[in-house]
């Protein structure tokens, strides 16, 4: 029997329902489970076929339990080693170099020492740094942003100079990134599971969480539609994500990808809405139904695999990838007249 094990936290509706879903097709010789370890012995290797991991980045025994798991042949979702070693601004680097727009952005060294570090530690750092070249870099209405944050932890939108220091000094000793505002007159997150399927979602960051997700959104046209989707599968096929979300913000026809790093991405009924909760599982059931058939496998333990660089970029890694003429981006139409 291959066992799917849903590794979670606090959540309830997403784990409880994929379990469901995949339980209820009845197919031979696959089951899904949620995940129960104690002490992880080094010399045995975990039951489990595939995990799909909703809560390792918060908690490292999770993170090592997965590494130990995946070094034995069980399928992760998503890879618990390149989740480890990703960051936002690596993110924007390699968007850019994939040809995805995104705005102009900046990393900036921490404001106070990581912990055991002197100031002999930083002698490599420019001082007085250039602020000038920040702000006609990005300008002066942008986002400080820790560069492996998520959930809008710690992030400060700024209009002005004193509102950027202000928000730089309370940093702390975060690495931050500082990036452009983007006057979007429309915004989109869309999930993407198994580098193959898009759901693109009207969304709204500006609401409160549980009303982001727009209902009865104005009509988007299909070659803007199309140009996200085609960015969000690259992104997501250069980095590796089984299952991530992509936010895009469009000012002027421009689609500027935003937020592409969510190993672990909000599945809430609550929050997404039914709609958009029901193909998650589905998708999400069938992409651990298609890892539990191919398992075992044990992935190159080294960096260049994760990302697939190297031959990738010479295989056209950036390039679009190809849409078929009668996919349709998610259920956004028209109104009626």
């Amino acid at each position: 029997m291959k066992k799917i094990g849903i590794l979670f936290g606090v959540e309830n509706s997403f784990p409880s329902a994929l379990v469901e879903s995949i339980n209820a097709r009845h197919i031979d010789g696959i089951e899904a489970e949620f995940v129960s370890i104690g002490a992880v012995r080094l010399d045995r290797a975990p039951r489990y076929s595939v995990i799909v991991d909703r809560i390792s980045h918060g908690i490292p025994f999770y993170r090592a339990f997965l590494k130990h798991a995946a070094l034995h042949g069980t399928i992760v979702i998503n890879n618990p080693f390149w989740a480890s070693a990703d960051d936002k601004f690596f993110n924007y680097a390699l968007a850019k170099k994939l040809g995805v727009a995104v705005p102009p952005t900046v990393i900036l060294p921490h404001k106070q020492l990581p912990e055991g570090a002197t100031d002999r530690s930083m002698r490599n750092l420019e001082f007085p740094l250039d602020w000038e070249a920040v702000f006609a870099c990005v300008g002066k209405h942008g986002f400080l942003k820790p560069i492996d944050g998520g959930g809008w932890r710690n992030v400060s939108e700024v209009h002005n100079r004193d509102e950027f220091f202000r928000a730089y000094d309370q940093s702390g000793g975060l690495c931050m990134a500082y990036q452009k505002a983007v006057d979007f007159q429309q915004y989109f997150r869309c999930y993407v599971v198994g580098r193959k399927r898009v759901r693109i979602m009207p969304y709204d960051p500006r609401q409160p969480h549980a009303g982001r997700y727009v209902q009865n959104a104005p009509y988007s046209s299909r070659k803007l539609l199309k140009r996200i989707r085609q960015d969000a599968l690259t992104l997501c096929r250069a980095l590796g994500y089984d299952f991530n979300t992509v936010e895009f913000a469009v000012e002027n026809g421009i689609p500027y990808a935003i937020d592409f790093m969510n190993p672990v991405p909000d599945a809430d009924m609550h929050s997404v809405g039914q709609a958009n909760f029901d193909w998650i599982v589905k998708e999400v059931a069938d992409l651990a139904i298609a890892q539990a058939k191919a398992a075992p496998h044990v992935p190159a333990l080294r960096g260049s695999a994760f990302l697939g660089a190297g031959s990738a970029f010479a295989r056209g890694v950036g390039k679009k990838p190809a849409v078929k003429k009668h996919a349709r981006a998610a259920r956004i139409k028209p109104k009626k007249t």
